[in-house]
């Protein structure tokens, strides 16, 4: 079985960054430097949703599903810098070769990691590979758009048209699955400031665990379940998340147990 990885980051405004490109004084606190870049880019195309360049990662969850079992863990320690936790993504993709799952993840989370490793220097050979390495991956690789080994549920789902994009909670709660609980991505800059980085990395966690549950489905219906074994593999995740010490999984099993 090749190991599967789900993975969501959340992300920041970049202050550092917005500070040192737009020339603003070290007296700006950070609020100060978010706010400006936040009201620049209202200016600019009616929203205050910033560049995927000036995007810090905050926190990277991953679901990893292999013969040994079903794990959800955020990568790292509340503690760590940016680079330590995306040099921790990249490592376990060095180690494990996994098939990559995400949703959006083609249009949001893998270019911000790719600008977040090259400001960091973050080595990643075997994430970059594309055939020169290993041939295999000359024809199924993690970068080229068409390639199955990164499955960007969300990009397939809308035959790549982006008219056709749906959010994940939306499609996870039509599928039955208890979506979002708290917070949503609107709130992680406010819930960062407050340094309650743990609550973050929990509904980045809840985040990868509806993306896996939606991945199940996909399966499914390509047929690549029987389903029998889709209702295995559900009921094997709830299982597994009754044992997981978040405190978020009580929560999000009652939701799951409702729908």
């Amino acid at each position: 079985m090749t190991p599967i990885l789900v993975f969501d980051i959340e992300t920041i405004p970049d202050v550092a960054g917005i500070r040192r490109l737009d020339g603003l004084p070290e007296s700006m606190s950070d609020v100060e430097v978010a706010e400006h870049a936040f009201a620049a880019r209202r200016e600019k195309t009616g929203t205050d949703f910033l560049p995927h360049y000036l995007q810090r990662v905050a926190a990277i969850s991953c679901v990893f599903r292999d013969r040994g079992g079903f794990r959800v863990r955020s990568l790292g320690t509340p503690e760590d810098g940016e680079a330590a936790l995306v040099q921790s993504f990249y490592r376990v993709i060095e180690k494990y070769t996994p098939q990559l799952v995400s949703w959006n993840g083609g249009g949001f989370d893998l270019p911000v990691l790719h600008y977040r490793a090259l400001v960091h220097g973050v080595s990643a050979p075997r994430y970059w590979d594309l055939g020169e390495d290993d041939r295999e991956f000359k024809w199924n690789n993690y970068i080229s758009r068409y390639h199955a080994r990164h499955t960007d549920l969300m990009d397939v789902l809308a035959m790549y048209q982006a008219r056709a994009n749906a959010p994940l909670d939306a499609l996870a709660k039509l599928c039955g699955f208890p979506g979002k609980l708290g917070m949503d991505g609107a709130q992680v800059w406010t819930a960062f400031r407050d340094g309650r980085i743990e609550e973050i990395r929990q509904y980045c966690e809840t985040d990868v665990v509806n993306t896996y549950l939606l991945y199940c489905r996909f399966q499914l219906m390509r047929g690549a379940f029987s389903a029998d074994e889709y209702a295995d593999e559900i009921a094997f995740v709830k299982n597994a998340l009754a044992q997981e010490p978040g405190a978020q999984w009580p929560e999000y099993l009652a939701a799951f147990e409702s729908t």
